[in-house]
């Protein structure tokens, strides 16, 4: 940890291939800014990413990252933590990465509540593979591959995520950066698993979800009356399907993290040399 580092220590030197305009700039710049404000530094920090225009976000920052396969970023990032529980692990990926082919180590990595982040881009679109309707496109957002609309409501990731007994649900919005980092920052302080849904807009292939249309919907829930420890409080915003908020919509302040909960407290990265005695004779067993 170290009070000395700012967001730009890091920047990679890879130049990002996104379409000019694209949430996920702002995105990653208040991902850095977060870690920055929270005392971490590239050395102690351990980026994992999934598919899809968001899952080249490890290229991009500098700190320890793995580019991981279609849908299995979170129990990547669970494996990290567990090996080394002194790393600031801090997952990233799409809707379309977490909410689809991702969905089922969504639900467990929320209920195991392993003390780490977990940042989605949302830009309601498959990006990468030219705009196919995700998981949280709008019932009659008409594509090239669905032109009369994918005819089935949207995934609710944060009322998935509450009903799997998550202890942290927010939600920001890329072009807003100073909330943004202000929302990941307090995911990354949490004891326990940081959800943050991202609105992430995609300035090629959705025309709908747009900046303006965010800028012009969004409730900032800090300019509300909302207590973010009522849980029933939190589930009637969660389920308002006319408003977008933007904020910490629950946190469980009681949290205790799965590593304090079983013990793990000890770091396994150190591996002594050799091999642990009667490990080959083990091994001369399968063949």
């Amino acid at each position: 940890m170290s009070s000395d580092v700012r967001f730009t220590d890091f920047k990679s030197d890879k130049q990002p291939t996104w379409c000019p305009g694209c949430g996920d700039f702002g995105t990653m710049n208040g991902m850095m800014k977060a870690l920055a404000e929270t005392g971490n530094d590239p050395d102690n920090t351990f980026i994992v990413a999934g598919i899809g225009c968001s899952g080249k976000i490890g290229t991009y920052m500098h700190s320890y990252a793995l580019h991981g396969v279609h849908g299995r970023a979170l129990p990547v990032g669970i494996g990290v933590k567990m090996a080394n529980p002194n790393l600031e692990v801090m997952v990233s990926g799409g809707d379309g990465d977490g909410y689809s082919i991702g969905a089922g180590h969504f639900i467990h990595a929320v209920r195991r509540n392993v003390d780490m982040s977990y940042v989605v881009m949302d830009n309601r679109i498959y990006g990468l593979t030219k705009g196919q309707a995700s998981p949280t496109s709008r019932e009659d957002f008409e594509t090239s591959t669905s032109p009369d609309g994918p005819n089935q409501p949207p995934v609710n990731p944060k009322a998935l995520a509450l009903a799997s007994g998550a202890t942290f649900i927010a939600q920001s919005f890329s072009s807003n950066a100073q909330r943004h980092a202000e929302i990941v920052q307090e995911a990354i302080e949490h004891d326990g698993f940081g959800f943050v849904n991202v609105y992430s807009p995609c300035v090629t292939f959705n025309d709908v979800d747009t900046y303006d249309y965010f800028r012009d919907s969004i409730v900032d829930l800090d300019e509300t009356d909302h207590d973010r420890t009522d849980r029933d409080q939190a589930k009637d915003k969660i389920l308002e399907s006319d408003k977008e908020y933007m904020g910490v919509l629950y946190q469980d302040e009681s949290s205790v993290p799965f590593e304090e909960r079983e013990g793990v407290d000890e770091s396994m990265a150190e591996i002594p040399d050799g091999a642990p005695e009667g490990a080959m004779d083990l091994v001369r067993e399968f063949y």
